[in-house]
């Protein structure tokens, strides 16, 4: 079976936008939550999400956008993008510096490319409105384009000149991560030779208010305290958007170009939990189902699991549930398997956070250490037996499983491995 690495990775994320410094935060432990100034009004109970720092898109108007002056865009692609479009554009520029990629491994018919986004709620609110309020005629020909769920790969397959598979998936929180399952499906079969994995998501009040309906969101006013997975005092999950692109390429390709890799894909495994709408099974049935099929495919014992990057989002229930699907996987070796989430120091992107932390994952394994859970203070009592490292553990890990989860009891489990 063809082997498949990640050979480059894209970054704009709340701790960094691009890879040395995301590497840096995620080692330190330093967080990029933030108080968010659209949520400072007395009948908005959230205050706190991870911000993108260096952009500003709070315009309707992308002419009006502010983006680091390294990237050159131009106008029209602008026009036809949303936030997330923008933060995903960005780091597809960042990821095929890093992969050294030229044009022609771009452009061809074997490279093709798998996205993941919620779409702009912001931009599809405000051309709703305009044709309600001023008729068709008034609309943007190019709204549509700019806001729906699909906008990410239209974009960015018209932009970079994908003439390879191209797909928009969307399971909510576990998108990015079945992308990235199915890119690596289409390598080992042969149907493509490199695939670009994208995840983003606006990340402004449209995109993350509408989850304090739910109730899902915490209403910490501390950055400090407000992410704080596995913990007894955690009330919540803290938003985020951004975009994060990861490059996957068959172990040919690598050759060929002679590049170094981050780290391999193993397998991977996903299944339902069949159980609610919204919440995970309460014993993580549907969790512990798709590590098991994972570790199966990618021909991993449980033993070999050094580190787990969990889903763990900060919410009273799905933490839970995740600690009990560990538990069913890895039974009396649970203990010596490092867990840690890293929306503690990121927030939760929602359709994005699967690639982002399956990018953080392979910048753990090729720079060699752990993170740690760096707001965790008193772990919840269904939590306690896991291996929960305070502080960043400076080892390199061999095998890792990336956890992801979404609404109706969507689970993926993601296996990387260490390039020797």
């Amino acid at each position: 079976m063809p082997r498949v690495f990640i050979t480059g990775l894209g970054f704009v994320t709340s701790i960094g936008n691009d890879a040395p410094s995301v590497t840096r935060n995620l080692r330190d432990l330093r967080h990029g939550l933030e108080v968010y100034p659209p949520f400072d009004k007395p009948d908005i109970p959230v205050k706190v999400i991870g911000t993108i720092k260096e952009f500003t898109t709070d315009s309707t108007d992308p002419e009006d956008w502010t983006y680091p002056a390294g990237y050159r865009i131009k106008r029209e692609l602008l026009r036809t993008m949303a936030p997330s479009g923008l933060f995903a554009h960005c780091a597809m520029l960042q990821a095929i510096a890093d992969a050294k990629l030229a044009d022609s491994d771009i452009s061809n018919s074997e490279t093709g490319l798998y996205a993941a986004s919620g779409g702009s709620p912001f931009l599809l609110n405000y051309h709703h409105n305009r044709l309600h309020k001023l008729g068709v005629l008034r609309c943007s020909p190019l709204g549509i384009v700019a806001s729906i769920s699909g906008t990410l790969n239209f974009n960015l397959v018209a932009a970079f000149k994908i003439q390879g598979a191209s797909c928009g998936f969307s399971s909510a929180c576990a998108s990015s991560a079945h992308a990235l399952g199915y890119g690596f499906d289409d390598l080992v079969l042969g149907r493509q030779k490199r695939m670009f994995i994208v995840g983003a998501e606006d990340g402004n009040l449209d995109a993350i208010l509408p989850f304090a309906g739910m109730r899902t969101l915490s209403l910490q006013t501390d950055p400090n305290l407000a992410s704080r997975p596995f913990d007894a005092a955690r009330d919540g999950f803290v938003g985020t958007g951004g975009g994060v692109v990861l490059v996957l390429e068959t172990e040919d390709e690598v050759a060929r170009r002679g590049v170094t890799p981050y780290a391999e894909v193993l397998g991977w495994g996903q299944a339902s939990d069949g159980h609610n709408v919204a919440i995970s099974h309460p014993e993580g049935s549907g969790s512990a189902a798709a590590m098991t099929l994972a570790l199966r495919a990618a021909r991993v014992a449980p033993e070999q699991v050094d580190y787990v990057n969990a889903h763990a989002t900060s919410t009273l229930i799905g933490d839970v549930s995740e600690a009990r699907a560990l538990r069913s996987v890895f039974k009396s070796g649970l203990g010596r398997i490092a867990v840690s989430s890293t929306k503690a120091l990121t927030g939760h992107g929602l359709s994005l956070a699967g690639a982002m932390e399956s990018a953080f994952s392979a910048v753990a394994i090729r720079e060699g250490f752990i993170p740690g859970n760096p707001h965790l203070r008193q772990p919840d009592p269904e939590c306690a037996d896991l291996n929960l490292p305070r502080t960043t553990e400076n080892r390199a890990p061999g095998i890792v499983i990336k956890n992801s989860s979404g609404f109706g009891g969507a689970n993926v489990a993601l296996v990387f491995k260490r390039v020797a």
